[in-house]
């Protein structure tokens, strides 16, 4: 398929080159335009505009960090629709909202292009090795002809169902990634309180009943002092705000996912919001200072 891919950012470029190898003819445009670099050595199309993109593209994918940045993309100077042809597809892989989502399809529509909300989870290294989990909301149909883009990309795709389903499926998931990434700090913490050897703790928490793809992921970068991001504290605060915004619509209590999210809001409040998931610990670090003077 002819594939034009919009953000290039920690995931995005893996994701993208993996289209790439995959065989698809590939077109792509980032803001920064440094970050497509790796694509012009490979000898893929650098478009300088989202109209552009669409204009050579039967599928245009966006990643990027949030709901007003697809907006732009999208709709602003320059962008998607103003490029728009008949049979056009547009796949929304930035995590936002089911709301936002129906939005996009509403408006998309009104120019004859169909509309995918398709998040994913797996971080950096899926993103690198293709091995994403995808989320798919929309029409069957749409979905089917997308698939073989999907399967460059990830290796387990999931129709979740309407408009939307893909947002929802990935709210769900960003609360077990935080309240996982929150029962690893605290573990880790504890763990030091008793001067426990740390590598040691290590092989229980990803071997045992604890185990979880944020201990595997996540731990071995700590005990390096390693906080940059797999994916953005930012990010995973973002994606906290939209899911306690639908559970408070459908009237869902969730009472971790809330303190959590005001832990991530104090972390990236004390700078730590461009830094990874991992960064958590430094608001216990500096609690534990505080109690300790």
């Amino acid at each position: 398929m002819k594939v034009g891919f919009i953000g290039l950012g920690i995931m995005g470029s893996s994701m993208a080159y993996n289209i790439f190898k995959a065989g698809h003819e590939l077109i792509v445009y980032n803001r920064t335009e440094s970050k497509t670099k790796i694509f012009k050595d490979a000898g893929v199309p650098v478009a300088k505009t989202p109209k552009e993109v669409a204009e050579k593209s039967e599928v245009v994918i966006i990643m990027v960090t949030d709901a007003p940045d697809v907006e732009s993309v999208l709709f602003g100077k320059d962008g998607v629709v103003f490029g728009a042809h008949k049979g056009l597809i547009v796949v929304d892989m930035s995590t936002n909202s089911p709301e936002y989502a129906e939005k996009f399809a509403k408006k998309l529509a009104e120019h004859d292009v169909e509309f995918l909300d398709a998040p994913v989870t797996g971080g950096d290294v899926g993103a690198r090795e293709g091995k994403l989990t995808i989320m798919i909301g929309g029409k069957k149909e749409i979905f089917e002809k997308v698939k073989p883009v999907f399967e460059s990309m990830g290796k387990m795709i999931i129709y979740a169902g309407t408009t939307g389903s893909g947002q929802k499926m990935k709210l769900v998931n960003q609360i077990a990634v935080a309240l996982s990434d929150l029962a690893m700090i605290e573990a880790i913490e504890l763990a030091k309180s008793f001067n426990l050897d740390i590598e040691q703790v290590y092989k229980v928490l990803s071997t045992g009943g604890a185990r979880s793809f944020t201990i595997e992921s996540y731990m071995p970068r700590l005990m390096r002092g390693d906080l940059e991001p797999g994916f953005k504290l930012s990010h995973l605060r973002k994606d906290i705000g939209y899911a306690l915004n639908e559970a408070k619509k459908n009237g869902t209590p969730l009472f971790a996912t809330s303190l959590i999210y005001q832990m991530l809001i104090s972390t990236e409040n004390l700078g730590y919001g461009e830094k990874g998931i991992q960064a958590l610990i430094k608001l216990y670090e500096i609690l534990s200072k505080a109690q300790s003077s």
